[in-house]
């Protein structure tokens, strides 16, 4: 699974470095496709029945697989990538969330730029705990903890992670929130997209018209962001992180280890 990994995390390094004021989510996915295409892979999101587009980006108040469109980027906006790629048969999948400078909301932007950082610490106490948990819910049990510990957002119930394989979505689900019944073991051979999707207001959503895109019911802002983790027998590894999450899981005192 790692050509897949490897995959999945140019695409978004790409549509990340393209995210800017003027630029338009098309242009994104465009070129998110283009870098799947060149490493010999191909966009798994337009494998789900449907789905025409190799990115989901959502914006503000739209959570997660929001269609991308021609309206550019503005100043303030919290943005959210979904991407995957599937290569020789096996599935990456990943997201991130940024904010759009805007020197002229100041407050705006650092409102925004809190509720990101909630989500990508949720996320990676959940990876964290991965590496050391002996049942799949702790994770679920740690981002909620993590979330609580930082204020008042809100933790969507009805979107989960889940495992990732020949299929980007497989079992097991991955919770975000503590919840009361079995789960897995966490063992070798485990690969889990981890994904918390955070909210600044309610957690009540709606679907658009588009039949796609998930959107707050109160309109406050949202952050989502993803990585796939695999569990080997020497430890863990993000395969959709360039350094496989050494950077980020310093924080945490976890040292993920290379596939051998």
């Amino acid at each position: 699974m790692q050509p897949a990994g490897a995959a999945t995390a140019a695409a978004l390094a790409e549509a990340r470095r393209l995210l800017a004021v003027g630029a338009t989510p098309l242009e994104l996915d465009a070129a998110a496709e283009r870098v799947i295409v060149g490493l010999g892979g191909r966009s798994n999101f337009k494998l789900v029945p449907g789905y025409r587009h190799t990115l989901c980006i959502s914006v503000d108040d739209d959570v997660v697989h929001g269609i991308p469109g021609g309206r550019p980027f503005r100043p303030g906006d919290i943005v959210s990538v979904d991407g995957g790629a599937e290569v020789d048969g096996w599935n990456g999948d990943a997201a991130f969330t940024v904010v759009v400078p805007d020197p002229a909301r100041p407050e705006v932007v650092a409102a925004r730029e809190a509720l990101a950082a909630v989500t990508e610490h949720a996320l990676w106490t959940g990876v964290a705990t991965l590496a050391r948990a002996r049942h799949l819910n702790e994770v679920g049990a740690a981002i909620e903890d993590a979330v609580r510990a930082e204020g008042d957002y809100g933790i969507l119930t009805d979107y989960v992670g889940h495992g990732v394989g020949r299929q980007m979505h497989e079992e097991p689900p991955v919770f975000n929130y503590r919840v009361d019944r079995r789960s897995p073991v966490v063992k070798p051979g485990l690969v889990v997209a981890i994904e918390p999707m955070i909210v600044a207001g309610s957690i009540d959503t709606f679907v658009r018209d588009d039949d796609w895109t998930v959107t707050t019911s109160d309109g406050a802002d949202a952050a989502h962001v993803e990585h796939t983790v695999a569990v080997h027998h020497d430890g863990i590894w993000v395969l959709t992180a360039e350094d496989g999450g050494a950077a980020a899981l310093a924080r945490y005192g976890i040292t993920p280890v290379p596939i051998p």
